[in-house]
């Protein structure tokens, strides 16, 4: 289908329909990560934002993800069940607790998950110049800050 003569309502409403195909696509892919490393597709983001953020506390998890203190607890138990991470006492304070990743397991089981779809990333952004990977950069910036604004409206 050629977007060429579109009206703008009608490139939007196709535009739409597509982020909505994107998004369901992601959440797939991620379930399908999340089941091959034996997790379900919660814990294996909570994981990415553990692995974006480490060493971190369960309070910080809890305010990053909007999830309470007792899911944020489940999710960390699983996790270090798993073996993808552990705690420590804070040596500041004794009532918090540090989540820290098992960096060799993460390495060896999570990475090589990641190799086929990295490199078709790659092979994707071959195709773009630089000023529109900026574009789209900025695209999923503000996107995300939406997301994140609308996430917090439902809690």
């Amino acid at each position: 289908m050629s977007i060429e003569n579109l009206s703008r309502e009608k490139l939007l409403e196709l535009f739409n329909e597509e982020l909505r195909n994107f998004s369901t696509e992601t959440i797939m892919f991620h379930q399908n990560v999340a089941e091959k490393l034996g997790l379900n597709s919660t814990d294996h983001k909570c994981l990415d934002i553990i692995l974006q953020n480490y060493p971190m506390t369960a309070g910080k998890l809890a305010e990053m993800t909007g999830f309470t203190t007792g899911a944020v607890t489940g999710v960390i138990d699983r996790l270090e069940k798993a073996s993808y991470v552990y705690r420590d006492k804070d040596p500041n304070d004794r009532r918090r607790v540090i989540i820290h990743v098992n960096l060799e397991k993460v390495e060896k089981e999570i990475l090589p998950v990641f190799t086929s779809f990295s490199q078709s990333i790659r092979e994707l952004f071959e195709k773009y110049n630089d000023q529109e990977i900026k574009f789209l950069f900025d695209f999923l910036v503000r996107s995300r800050a939406i997301l994140r604004e609308e996430s917090k409206k439902l809690r």
